[in-house]
């Protein structure tokens, strides 16, 4: 196995509850007003230091996506997903945007967030399950 190469952020980044490597930028951040299994999660535009699994179709609250998990370069824990396609029109913004699940990843001051005990789904995305 090769060298890592891992981008480093400036100023108030998340990064990996494990590791610390870098995911992305608290500018980035596109909406916090989704949900997964483990509660809050967070729409991204542009995340660093992670490898992409293979695509699947997912059953999510707000239609069929095409997605991606993503894990942590580094250390391999599964941080969150991609969106590769939307069949509704109006979920294609999401396309090309990652979620980062509040629950795997530090926030910028280095907390933890703690699961929720029945997060409210309603106008997000959850696996269904």
């Amino acid at each position: 196995m090769g060298r890592l190469f891992l981008v480093s952020l400036e100023g108030n980044f998340y990064s990996c509850k494990h590791c610390q490597t870098h995911f992305a930028l608290a500018d980035d951040i596109i909406s916090k007003s989704f949900q997964c299994r483990h509660g809050k999660a967070y729409l991204f535009d542009k995340v660093v230091n992670v490898t992409i699994g293979e695509k699947e179709e997912r059953n999510l609250i707000t239609g069929v996506h095409t997605v991606v998990d993503i894990f942590c370069v580094a250390c391999g824990s599964i941080v969150g997903w991609k969106y590769e396609s939307a069949c509704e029109k109006s979920q294609q913004y999401k396309e090309g945007k990652f979620i980062l699940e509040r629950f795997k990843v530090l926030g910028p001051d280095g907390s933890l967030y703690m699961e929720a005990q029945e997060p409210n789904a309603a106008g997000s995305d959850v696996d269904d399950v």
